[in-house]
């Protein structure tokens, strides 16, 4: 079966469209031309702000004029990864999809279901002609996955809805109206290189295979962080030989947890081998259940010329140690809920120079102040210069909002089961919009997605029937405006 094939068609045809265009974070200049021909070609009034995101309007169905107007939102941009041993080219190519039973994934990419399936579902209703809706405005933000600056740059006055329906959250069973704000961190600095001795060994050290994920949604379930890890081995061969260190390279956006981290170090004793192979027998008897993929080898490589300085070296692998990454609080009001994490996102060291990237989150923007200054803290011992960059607001729920009711009752009539109305970990720009439209009623909701922001990415095609079936009696039941 074809991707085209499967139902509702209309929202899986528009969402292989969607996939064809490359659409990274920062670099969404060729989907933000698709979105306003798509809009413009249907008639329909199409806006692009000042930032870039895209406003297309469309007036209600007859006999539905008197209805609230609802603004239905979702992100354009999608995180890019693969898997090592894939090539392909992410600015050029466009996802290769596949099916494999219920579910739709990529061929070792990154699928973009986060959140091109809720950009194929609005796309879907402005291009329908037999469903029934509201007045709708159809908001594509740019640029959610590395800093909301589409969110953030978005301008009062330009909305007119009372309503918004965010749809990124990733599970079909809840309906999302809270999430946490984040602020990333970076750590960078520079180092004096030494001489590598002559009668030491070069060895690329590389840990790969963890199930990674998304830094929020998934920071509870254990994962192991490839920077962690790294840092861990790295810090045993130092306590017990004389360990250099050429370069590290872990990780990649902040918010994936890190699924890979290479290093090139040097070594004079072979005994020094049977200690990793001890410690990666260790660690994969510890990651077992969360990440049975996980591989750790040590292989000889080209000679290395230039090492960090033993001082630097210490103070390198004792400061990553001491960065927490991973849950640091759970809510104490919400059961279940992780109320602050942190992801040690990316480790790169090489040629002099260093970076550390965190993505920092909390539902309380005290306690993700404070979260931010113990890890800033621990950069600056290591001398780093630490900036604070993308910081955005949580989410507060109004639990008593009459959308929330609406989609609670309509769920449990359709499905005999109550909804999970909840809160979650990740960001969710709803916040963000909230700040210039302070009276607008938000959730969020969604299809079963699991993996997202990694190569095991995928999207139940049941789930996405389900979502799509609750989805059309939602706006069929939007009340009127008196």
């Amino acid at each position: 079966m074809n991707i085209n094939e499967l139902e509702p068609k209309t929202l899986w045809k528009n969402f292989q469209a969607l996939n064809a265009v490359p659409r990274a974070s920062k670099k969404e200049e060729r989907v933000i031309a698709f979105m306003i021909k798509f809009g413009k070609d249907l008639g329909l009034e199409t806006i692009k702000d000042d930032i870039g995101n895209v406003l297309i309007k469309k007036p209600a169905s007859t006999g539905m004029e008197d209805r609230l107007t609802i603004v239905l939102q979702s992100h354009l941009d999608m995180v890019h990864q693969k898997n090592s041993d894939v090539d392909f080219d992410f600015d050029t190519e466009g996802i290769k999809m596949i099916i494999e039973q219920d579910w739709v994934k990529a061929e070792g990419t990154t699928l973009g279901a986060d959140n091109g399936i809720g950009v194929a579902t609005i796309m879907a209703i402005l291009e329908s002609k037999d469903i029934q809706h509201p007045p709708i405005e159809a908001l594509f933000t740019i640029d959610e996955e590395t800093g909301m600056t589409g969110a953030l740059g978005l301008k009062g006055g330009l909305l007119t809805g009372s309503i918004l329906l965010n749809l990124d959250t990733e599970d079909d069973r809840e309906l999302t109206i809270g999430c946490a704000g984040g602020v990333d961190l970076t750590g960078t600095g520079s180092y004096l290189l030494e001489t590598a001795e002559p009668n030491a060994s070069s060895y690329q050290l590389h840990i790969k295979g963890l199930s990674g994920g998304h830094s929020g949604m998934d920071i509870h379930k254990g994962f192991g962080n490839a920077n962690k890890l790294m840092n861990r081995l790295l810090f045993e061969l130092d306590q017990t030989f004389s360990l250099r260190i050429h370069s590290i390279d872990g990780g990649g956006l902040r918010n994936a947890i890190p699924r890979e981290s290479k290093a090139v170090i040097l070594l004079d004793d072979d005994k020094a081998l049977t200690l990793v192979n001890d410690l990666a027998e260790q660690l994969k008897e510890e990651y077992r259940t969360t990440d049975p993929g996980l591989e750790i080898s040590i292989i000889k490589t080209d000679t290395a010329t230039e090492v960090l300085s033993p001082y630097f070296q210490e103070k390198l692998l004792r400061g990553i140690y001491t960065i927490p990454s991973g849950i640091y609080r759970m809510s104490s009001d919400i059961e279940g809920l992780v109320q602050s994490s942190n992801n040690l996102a990316r480790v790169e060291v090489r040629d002099g120079q260093y970076r550390i990237l965190c993505l920092t989150r909390s539902s309380l923007d005290t306690e993700k102040k404070d979260l931010a200054n113990v890890i800033g803290s621990a950069m600056s011992l290591l001398g780093a210069e630490v900036t604070h960059g993308g910081s955005y607001p949580g989410w507060t729920p109004k639990p008593n909002a009459p959308i929330i009711k609406l989609m609670s009752d309509l769920y449990e009539s359709k499905y005999n089961e109550k909804p999970h109305v909840n809160a979650c970990h990740a960001g969710l720009e709803c916040g963000i919009i909230g700040t210039n439209y302070p009276n607008m009623d938000m959730i969020s909701f969604g299809p079963n997605i699991r993996g997202a922001h990694s190569p095991d990415e995928r999207v139940q095609i049941s789930s996405v029937q389900k979502y799509w079936d609750y989805f059309i009696d939602i706006l069929q039941a939007i009340p009127s405006k008196n």
